[in-house]
């Protein structure tokens, strides 16, 4: 019999908890949500997501909305309790939420190709043939290339070039996935910068992924061995950060970098 696979919730307990308090004090005020974004400079479709527990608030935001509603301070409360350590818990299940609010990603990978530029036949042998797993990776890819209305996510990939040489499936996959890549590089919100596989730095440790918000607010994605891990904690963020200057610095240029993935196809012939 197949292993049942646990579904993960699509909010998180505390961000909904969260969110039906500061609604309760808003609505008992008789204030909109639009005036809420008004006076913490976000959309009225953050305030409605945060409301909803589908999206994390800032300090600052709560302290901005417990002052207005006159909460005498039950609202930071409240958000101090559910923030342990600066985080909601749990914080890992709502990482697709986030990556699909989110303005830009900046990305970091030594392993492999991430998922958003990968093709499906090279998702499919990572995945170990679950169709419905690859199917819904897939789908996440629409965000690049959306035409909704919604402007498309901006992305930047640092690229370990060690990825470009490491076999996924046949020698065929690997080609069609590298080409892939140089197409979807085309596109004027993707920037893909190959990082040359030499010297120690501390791209090291792992592979993650910064979102950065339409409230300038950002979220991290790292991965470990035993699951992906997202955290908005500030010392987490700081550390990323500066591995991404570290990265960038050793990053090729985006020709130069589209040139290294041309050579790396010839290993795919």
């Amino acid at each position: 019999m197949a292993a049942v696979r646990r579904q993960r919730p699509r909010e998180s307990a505390a961000l909904v908890a969260f969110g039906r308090q500061m609604r309760r004090l808003r609505e008992a005020k008789a204030i909109k949500q639009e005036t809420i974004a008004h006076l913490t400079k976000v959309s009225p479709a953050q305030v409605s997501r945060i409301e909803a527990g589908k999206k994390r608030s800032t300090r600052p935001f709560v302290e901005i909305v417990d002052d207005y509603l006159e909460a005498g301070g039950a609202l930071i409360g409240l958000w101090e309790d559910l923030n342990k350590d600066g985080h909601p818990v749990p914080v890992w299940f709502d990482w697709p939420q986030i990556e699909g609010d989110a303005v830009m990603l900046a990305c970091w990978e030594h392993g492999v190709i991430p998922g958003l530029l990968q093709t499906p036949a090279y998702t499919s042998v990572l995945l170990k043939g679950n169709q419905e797993a690859t199917d819904l990776r897939l789908r996440r890819q629409s965000i690049l290339t959306r035409d909704d209305g919604t402007p498309p996510t901006l992305f930047v990939l640092l690229l370990d070039e060690h990825a470009l040489y490491r076999q996924v499936g046949s020698a065929e996959t690997m080609r069609e996935q590298l080409e892939h890549l140089l197409t979807m590089g085309i596109l004027p919100n993707v920037t893909i910068q190959v990082v040359l596989a030499s010297g120690e730095h501390t791209g090291n440790s792992g592979d993650f992924m910064i979102a950065t918000m339409e409230d300038r607010s950002e979220v991290a994605y790292v991965e470990t061995a035993i699951r992906g891990i997202a955290t908005d904690n500030p010392t987490d963020l700081a550390t990323l950060a500066r591995t991404l200057i570290e990265l960038r610095a050793r990053a090729l240029t985006e020709d130069m970098s589209r040139e290294v993935i041309r050579k790396a196809m010839e290993k795919w012939i």
